[in-house]
């Protein structure tokens, strides 16, 4: 399987890590090409791009079985992080259909106002109804690592589990 990890930052190095060794390809979306040798040390392909410009990802897409959506802990202006949780969500949402993404995970803990992720609920909600994406939530506090990547991994199979 391959999965497209949008943020998730040391915590998504480690949720690579476990999911390379399974023998699962991640691909890791980052802004910085330093970042490089840090995501193939843990098993991962670079994909460079900005959740902010989505269509820097438009091509990482590509033979996607599962969309990581892990930018709960995103950081910079109110206006712009609230936009990744709503109108850049809804943008990368679009692109899956028609694709052979089968699911979205979506972190919805970390340290972002509540209503930013009620912004970003409601997008997983609306795609799942308009074009039947499935989708797990993620709420596992980022900041207690080992919760965290358990309920990536529950969230991660549970997407997978036949229906």
């Amino acid at each position: 399987m391959r999965i497209l990890m949008v943020g998730g930052g040391c915590r998504g190095l480690d949720l690579t890590r476990d999911l390379a060794a399974e023998g699962h390809a991640v691909r890791v979306v980052t802004r910085a090409e330093g970042r490089r040798a840090e995501i193939e040390a843990a098993g991962g392909q670079p994909w460079i791009g900005d959740p902010d410009r989505i269509g820097t990802l438009r091509y990482a897409l590509d033979n996607v079985t599962l969309l990581l959506w892990l930018l709960g802990t995103a950081s910079g202006p109110d206006d712009k992080v609230a936009a990744l949780h709503g109108s850049r969500l809804n943008m990368m949402l679009e692109r899956t259909t028609d694709s052979t993404v089968r699911g979205v995970v979506y972190e919805a803990a970390g340290t972002l106002p509540p209503a930013v992720f009620d912004g970003g609920l409601a997008e997983m909600r609306h795609a799942n109804l308009t074009n039947e994406i499935p989708y797990a939530v993620l709420t596992a506090d980022p900041a207690d690592r080992d919760a965290w990547l358990v309920a990536a991994h529950t969230a991660i199979e549970g997407l997978l589990a036949p229906r």
